[in-house]
């Protein structure tokens, strides 16, 4: 792995789409409507198949996209994702849709083939269609995605940030617009159910507990992470820090010649990309890399410069500059690039402490990144802990506490935990859920903090208990804050 090489290799009919599938009368499935299913339905009823919805709900919104697909001959059943439609040909999913639901243990039964929507997307790719260059990862992949597009338009090439991040893939290869290279964000469910995707290059930013009631284990969520690198042509990107991605390249079967490209935040060997003495820096994609290095852009040009943050930016670097693209695109790129509301996002300074937004850190691994950028922090935590434990978190951030407090649902883990590793630290335990509740957790963050302190909100926990998303639960924190400030 030293020189960079994957070693597994398989032959280039493999690794292309895996051939035309006649959609003109063949009955296909879809199951469930919401932002996957209704546009993969139009396009099948389009294509000339005999399509039939099925869908768990009955609700007002379901019936709604209903109406609109049966106005247009598609068969909808509400209330029914269960029961196999008879003669159902292929079952195209919406990925969040579990492995082990009846209608997909039916399906494997009656032999047949289950797609999602990514899948559908890659084998409707014309001839001459943009590659891909795929990011997946438990946290940071739509950071990075958009950083990778932002790389890729600083080079002058046409392209999109899409998949998982919100823009359907379907409309990105269906649509009239045309694009020289697309930079795709690809959840562990739609990994799940994409068998033939092969990408030119793609990366697995980190790995760390998630989703495990819908993957079954550890295991088998890395399994599908992993799925992004099959058949990868020319780079497979990996976090040095993070063993479980080096595993996940060494166990792809690849194209002859793909390389294994490492980044770090550390001083990079050949074939990596790191960081010395301030500069992001490429030994990867340089002539004679055992002993050049190509200088891309200094950490101040990442925003924001956190730890997690800057390694996001060098897996960008990696795919961009897998791709061909010019260091001083990646230079351009990261200084053009905005990162979405709600990720370590400064909100204000009141008084000489620093207010920090990352309500999108809705896992221990995503808390853990947002503590190490900051030496004292009074911490705003808590929600739906969906099963997570707290004890490694808190001990490897104890030390950057000054205080806590606690949120939500599941508050009660952090506290346990908080009381058998940093006992020292206070800790104000809010047992109220009404919308006043983030008012008064920044409330007492004020108290508990000094000047030179950072207020985070970083939960590691889901908001649905309180808020209708973590994009609403990070609103209600700058609202407190900004409410803070006018009465300092």
């Amino acid at each position: 792995m030293g020189s960079g090489q994957v070693t597994s290799s398989v032959s280039s009919a493999a690794s292309a789409s895996s051939g035309a599938f006649e959609f003109r009368g063949k009955h296909v499935t879809v199951a469930g409507l919401g932002v996957s299913g209704v546009p993969a339905a139009k396009v099948l009823h389009g294509l000339g198949a005999l399509v039939t919805v099925v869908n768990d709900g009955d609700d007002e919104r379901a019936r709604a996209q209903a109406a609109d697909l049966e106005a247009l001959g598609i068969t909808v059943r509400l209330g029914d994702g269960a029961t196999l439609p008879e003669g159902t040909e292929l079952i195209v999913t919406a990925p969040g849709w579990q492995p082990d639901k009846p209608l997909f243990t039916a399906a494997a039964e009656a032999g047949v083939p289950i797609w999602g929507d990514v899948e559908l997307a890659w084998r409707l790719r014309g001839p001459d269609a943009a590659p891909w260059l795929a990011v997946t990862g438990t946290n940071g992949k739509t950071t990075t995605v958009q950083m990778l597009a932002s790389i890729l338009a600083a080079a002058g090439l046409r392209t999109a940030a899409v998949g998982n991040i919100g823009v359907s893939l379907l409309d990105a290869v269906l649509g009239e617009e045309e694009y020289d290279v697309l930079a795709v964000e690809l959840s562990s469910y739609q990994l799940h159910w994409a068998p033939s995707l092969r990408a030119h290059s793609a990366a697995v930013l980190n790995l760390a507990p998630d989703h495990l009631d819908w993957h079954g284990s550890m295991e088998a969520y890395a399994a599908d992470k992993g799925r992004i690198y099959e058949g990868n042509r020319v780079a497979c990107v990996y976090n040095v820090a993070d063993k479980l991605t080096e595993d996940l390249v060494r166990e792809a079967d690849v194209e002859e010649g793909c390389r294994a490209v490492g980044f770090t935040l550390g001083t990079p060997g050949p074939s990596q990309l790191g960081v010395v003495d301030g500069i992001l820096v490429d030994r990867a994609f340089v002539e004679n890399r055992h002993k050049n290095a190509q200088e891309l852009a200094e950490v101040s040009d990442v925003n924001p410069p956190a730890p997690h943050n800057i390694a996001n930016a060098l897996a960008a670097a990696g795919l961009a500059r897998a791709f061909g693209v010019p260091a001083t695109a990646v230079r351009d790129g990261l200084r053009a690039f905005r990162p979405d509301a709600h990720r370590i996002a400064h909100v204000a300074d009141v008084d000489g402490v620093a207010y920090i937004d990352d309500s999108k850190a809705t896992n221990t691994h995503a808390a853990e990144a947002s503590l190490a950028a900051y030496e004292s922090i009074v911490w705003i935590a808590g929600g739906l802990a969906k099963g997570a434990t707290f004890d490694e978190l808190v001990a490897k951030s104890a030390k950057r506490l000054r205080g806590a407090v606690l949120i939500g649902a599941d508050r009660a883990l952090i506290r346990d935990a908080l009381a058998r590793h940093a006992p020292e630290v206070p800790v104000v335990d809010l047992d109220r859920t009404d919308t006043g509740a983030m008012l008064q957790a920044v409330q007492e963050a004020k108290r508990l903090a000094r000047p030179g302190d950072t207020v985070l909100l970083a939960p590691a926990c889901a908001s649905m208990d309180m808020f209708t998303n973590y994009n609403k639960r990070g609103d209600a924190f700058a609202e407190a804050v900004r409410e803070l400030g006018a009465g300092a």
